[in-house]
């Protein structure tokens, strides 16, 4: 099997490590390609030295490559609607369509959808304009969090000890500190405890739990499980 893996982070590498290992055990052929990639993935697949975001040159090197199946990593080629556009093309994608990708890319959407479906998460506001941000912040208890709706890489979720802080982060991002991620943002109430991620596999069946706190390495084994139960073609990937 030809694989592409796209994304050029540490997820990434440990994609492409647990795809060698898994073919390693079961004697499957397997082609492996990283794009970009990184010195990590070059030591187990072949880099292409193609940005994740640069859709057209990622469908003419699945192409190129006679690519069996993609598995796509980061959020923004996945907002972007690569999934969609590679299944158009025939192709097996592991991960979401940009619609359910929505989730990731839009912390606005996310938490709508959360309300309506009855899920927990903490109370929050979402503003497009400064001043009705600043009188919710003023309102409401210190600490609170100021989160960018759009990707951020990472940067876009901010713990405001106190209000003036609160205000000051809101101004900045709706002023362009993040460029179009911060031109909506979220006022959220701080909840104190730890945080976790899970990761939840589905492909038109039951979702599969890819997380336990006593066996943080049962990644492997839920692949398996999926593979069994249903081809990847219209697997998702949600963070909560």
């Amino acid at each position: 099997m030809r694989v592409l893996v796209v994304g050029g982070g540490g997820r990434e590498h440990a994609l492409c490590w647990a795809l060698r290992r898994d073919a390693a055990s079961s004697s499957d052929d397997l082609t492996l390609f990283a794009a970009p990639g990184n010195p990590g993935t070059a030591t187990l697949a072949t880099n292409l030295h193609i940005p994740a975001t640069a859709l057209d040159e990622l469908r003419a090197a699945v192409r190129t490559h006679d690519i069996d199946l993609i598995i796509i990593g980061p959020e923004a080629p996945l907002a972007a609607g690569l999934a969609d556009q590679l299944r158009d093309d025939g192709r097996a994608v592991f991960g979401p369509t940009a619609a359910a990708a929505r989730l990731e890319s839009s912390k606005a959407y996310a938490k709508e959808v959360m309300r309506r479906a009855g899920v927990p998460t903490a109370a929050s506001a979402t503003f497009v304009e400064l001043m009705p941000a600043l009188d919710y912040i003023r309102e409401h208890a210190e600490p609170l969090v100021v989160k960018a709706s759009g990707l951020a890489a990472g940067k876009g979720a901010i713990v405001c000890k106190t209000r003036e802080e609160a205000a000051d982060v809101a101004r900045a991002m709706l002023a362009g500190s993040l460029g179009e991620a911060g031109k909506e943002l979220l006022v959220e109430e701080f909840l104190d405890g730890e945080e976790l991620s899970v990761l939840g596999l589905t492909a038109a069946s039951p979702a599969i739990s890819c997380w336990r706190e006593s066996a943080p390495t049962s990644l492997s084994r839920c692949s398996a499980k999926l593979r069994r139960r249903a081809p990847p073609t219209k697997a998702c990937c949600t963070r909560a």
